[in-house]
């Protein structure tokens, strides 16, 4: 089965690939592994800001790290990579929160379990879950990632 197959088997729509608001790529290929730049969580087409542990819940920083997913699909297949996608290799996860907030590897699952839920066993990655003060825009979640690309 196709990943658009999969996608609209979910009944998921991907969001149109947002353009990069400073001087970066979107998406860089080196070889064949793709590099997504960080990126962020828009729900309904609204940025989701904030901190987790003050004004954002677990489970809408859950949905922001998701739509962050959602958003790293979008831009592979902006690049015309969707469908060459062999597996995940990593994501890098951001979570603007507050010092005594310790469930960064809870939100950043919403990202993780989505490429879990469109590639199957291929989704399965290594990752990181950091805690940070502040993102870009306010932004609660940033995600990025490591794509291999089938040849």
């Amino acid at each position: 089965m196709s990943v658009h197959e999969r996608l609209r088997e979910m009944g998921v729509e991907l969001p149109d690939a947002a353009a990069p608001v400073a001087s970066y790529q979107p998406v860089v290929v080196d070889g064949h592994t793709a590099y997504v730049s960080g990126q962020l969580p828009f729900v309904d087409g609204n940025l989701v800001t904030g901190k987790l542990g003050k004004d954002v819940s677990l489970e809408r920083g859950q949905e922001a790290a998701r739509a962050c997913g959602l958003m790293i699909l979008a831009q592979l297949e902006a690049a015309g990579l969707l469908e060459r996608v062999s597996h995940m290799v990593k994501l890098g996860g951001f979570v603007a929160s507050t010092p005594d907030f310790t469930d960064q590897p809870k939100v950043v699952n919403g990202a993780s379990d989505l490429m879990f839920e469109v590639f199957g066993h291929p989704g399965k990655h290594a990752r990181s879950a950091v805690g940070v003060p502040v993102l870009p825009l306010d932004a609660a979640v940033e995600v990025d990632a490591i794509v291999a690309l089938k040849a």
